[in-house]
């Protein structure tokens, strides 16, 4: 998905006729790299094309959801959408208990003391307030990197949009709501992590607004076909269509990897 999404931006960048790209943002979240690549991607696009990024949020558009639309010079939101989440998260299973029922003992060699850091075979009571502290650095460090990203999209959103039809400051209090919880649409615009409530449409006139023109045709790059293609598609089924989107599926988690993932939500 980052490769797409960089080679989307890279052709609306070369095409003169795009005047501006919206960001259409489904999503849980997911692993940190992701999320910063196609963040960096979206940031660098705006600053060496000038052309502005539109983040348009659907259902859910929370976690690493958030974090790739808080560059954008511009953040329409449903007031329905779940978005926030800003925080991180590091799953890991231990079953060394269910081994110990079972009666398997494992055999561990390791060149240092923390090589087996997040094993599951481990008793928990094995695992030293050391070992804890430097997963919850990892953890902290993580998580300042998320609010830094949000505060700088944000500001400079802002000076962008200065004597335009201004967009929403964060709230001088916006870190106290950055604690992995959820927010609405609404909730989001009142703290100022959105600059609108509306759908779809409205990002597209935001987006004329902002570029300046009246009218515009949308268009949907689309991934080029090649004929040695054909043979992937007995071993792995690909899209065929190219969209600056942000999937709808949460990831697998996998043990001792860092995600920006918010809850799963059904209505």
């Amino acid at each position: 998905m980052v490769e797409l999404i960089k080679a989307q931006l890279k052709r609306a960048e070369d095409d003169r006729q795009v005047k501006a790209v919206i960001l259409k943002v489904d999503s849980p979240g997911g692993e940190v790299l992701a999320s910063d690549e196609i963040y960096r991607a979206i940031w660098d696009f705006q600053k060496q094309s000038r052309k502005a990024v539109i983040a348009s949020m659907g259902n859910l558009a929370a976690s690493g959801g958030y974090y790739v639309s808080a560059p954008c010079q511009w953040i329409v939101a449903n007031e329905m959408t779940i978005t926030g989440s800003i925080g991180v998260i590091m799953h890991s299973w231990n079953y060394r208990g269910l081994m110990n029922k079972v009666g398997l003992q494992p055999e561990t060699y390791k060149s240092g003391k923390f090589k087996d850091m997040l094993s599951g075979e481990r008793n928990p009571e094995d695992i030293s307030p050391e070992e804890r502290e430097m997963v919850q650095a990892l953890i902290d460090e993580t998580f300042n990197r998320f609010k830094a990203v949000v505060a700088k999209g944000r500001a400079e959103a802002n000076k962008k949009n200065s004597g335009k039809d201004s967009g929403r400051k964060l709230d001088r209090n916006w870190e106290k709501y950055a604690d992995g919880r959820v927010l609405s649409g609404t909730e989001a615009l009142r703290l100022g992590f959105v600059d609108q409530n509306g759908n779809f449409d409205d990002a597209v006139d935001r987006a004329k607004n902002i570029a300046g023109i009246s009218s515009a045709n949308l268009v949907e790059f689309q991934q080029r076909f090649d004929f040695s293609d054909i043979f992937r598609i007995f071993g792995k089924s690909e899209s065929r269509v190219m969209k600056i989107d942000w999937g709808v599926e949460a990831p697998k988690l996998q043990a001792g990897q860092l995600y920006f993932l918010a809850p799963t939500f059904a209505h």
